[in-house]
């Protein structure tokens, strides 16, 4: 229903004249864009006009995503998501085993990238239906490239969750692992489609795109990419959001240029500050040619360092990565664009991380949610123990490793409570994702 809406609400204008469409629903996060019709100005105040989630896209394309979204059955709608195997071996072993891909299957590899905290690996936990990534506010939680496979129906999608994009600088100078410079950028190229997400509740992020994402897009030009607008429940003035998409897409979407406001100029268009956190044209130039990552020549670098957006990208979408609505609207989009092709992985496949991987990566959101400034990034873990109980429950035993004493402190809390709570939180998640009841165990001890 939300898609025919939609359709309605597309017309056959040729110049792209943008409309803010939000939710029937006053509290929804989910909002659209779509192309110029006069059916767009009809009952709605200000130009705006009610109506279910969408995105922006070419009328052809959002034909056949209402054809595909009216050919789901109800068991595809209502299929219950896979889970991971407590066991090591049986998950290497569901990961070898051939995929049992149907006749006329389909296949799409989505890498989805953004610079820290924009909410990659919470939409990846929504596409999927089950909490397999980590999670948290502070930036840097996903420290390495995470695979979670998709299958509904004859079409498998992979979601490639990457680190938030980084510079080479920032990874010598906070001693941060070289995957969070590395992951990103090679899971790019083996991607069938890039998501480029954006946190538009932080203010000073969606005035442009991280440069980051820039150099990567800049590299990978034949590539589709769309452009995710993502916590849109946080902005409260919505006509702000076509302000964004017109930056972040350089007033281009699908080839065609969008006229958002053709005769009044929001008054920040001529003044935009100069943000503190760049450096000079001469460093970004250094750092890229440092870069081992880079291809891009000097000239390259400073025609990208004055670009606000990127002008290529297919379609925009604005949702909110919690709301199970929202990113249902997405699944279909990518359902939809999936190509013939061969299966990678057997249909019961979730991810490729290994049990114990999960796990330390749950262990590490709860430190990340509860401990304060640099302690949760100085920690590392041990799994100590790792077997069936007496009643089918899972043990499992977490030694973590403080370099302060203070920090131990921190971890241990007032009477251990600290560490209970996290024990117990973290146990809570494993068993949902292990789909069996965990028991949690742990343990902090100074690191010398």
């Amino acid at each position: 229903m939300a898609l025919r809406a939609c359709a309605r609400a597309v017309g056959g204008s040729a110049a792209l004249s943008a409309r803010l469409v939000g939710s029937a629903r006053q509290e929804s996060a989910s909002w659209l864009l779509t192309a110029g019709s006069p059916a767009c100005g009809r009952g709605g105040r200000n130009g705006f006009v009610i109506t279910p989630a969408c995105f922006i896209t070419s009328e052809a394309f959002l034909s056949r995503l209402v054809k595909g979204k009216a050919a789901e059955s109800d068991s595809a709608l209502n299929r219950i998501p896979a889970s991971v195997p407590s066991d090591s071996g049986d998950q290497l072993s569901l990961l070898l085993r051939h995929p049992d891909q149907p006749d006329n299957a389909k296949v799409l590899k989505v890498a989805i990238i953004g610079a820290p905290n924009a909410g990659k690996s919470t939409l990846s936990n929504q596409l999927l239906g089950r909490k397999v990534f980590a999670v948290s506010k502070k930036v840097h939680t996903t420290r390495s490239r995470a695979l979670g496979v998709l299958t509904e129906g004859d079409t498998q999608i992979i979601l490639l969750d990457t680190p938030g994009l980084t510079t080479v600088s920032k990874v010598k100078r906070h001693q941060l692992e070289k995957s969070l410079l590395l992951d990103p950028w090679s899971t790019v190229k083996e991607a069938d489609l890039v998501v480029v997400m954006v946190d538009v509740g932080d203010r000073w992020m969606s005035s442009r795109l991280d440069f980051e994402v820039l150099k990567c897009l800049a590299q990978h030009p034949d590539t589709p990419a769309v452009l995710v607008l993502n916590k849109v429940d946080l902005v409260s003035a919505k006509d702000r959001l076509l302000d964004i998409t017109a930056e972040l897409t350089c007033g281009m979407v699908n080839g065609r240029k969008m006229r958002i406001r053709p005769v009044i100029k929001p008054p920040w268009a001529d003044r935009r500050p100069v943000r503190e956190t760049e450096s000079s044209l001469e460093d970004t130039e250094m750092e890229g040619s440092d870069d081992p990552n880079s291809l891009l020549s000097r000239e390259q670098l400073k025609a990208l360092r004055s670009q606000q957006g990127w002008p290529h990208f297919k379609d925009v979408f604005m949702l909110c990565s919690e709301d199970r609505e929202d990113t249902d609207t997405l699944k279909t989009y990518f359902m939809t664009a999936a190509k013939p092709g061969s299966w990678q992985y057997h249909s019961e496949v979730l991810t490729d991380q290994s049990p114990e991987e999960v796990c330390t990566n749950i262990i590490r959101e709860k430190l990340l949610q509860y401990l304060p400034q640099e302690v949760p990034y100085s920690m590392t873990q041990s799994i100590e123990l790792w077997r069936d109980g007496e009643n089918c429950e899972l043990d499992i035993s977490v030694k973590l490793y403080a370099k302060k004493d203070a920090h131990m402190r921190m971890v241990i809390g007032t009477a251990g409570q600290m560490v209970s709570r996290i024990a117990r939180e973290a146990g809570e998640d494993l068993s949902q994702i292990f789909m069996r009841e965990v028991k949690l165990k742990l343990s902090v001890k100074l690191k010398k």
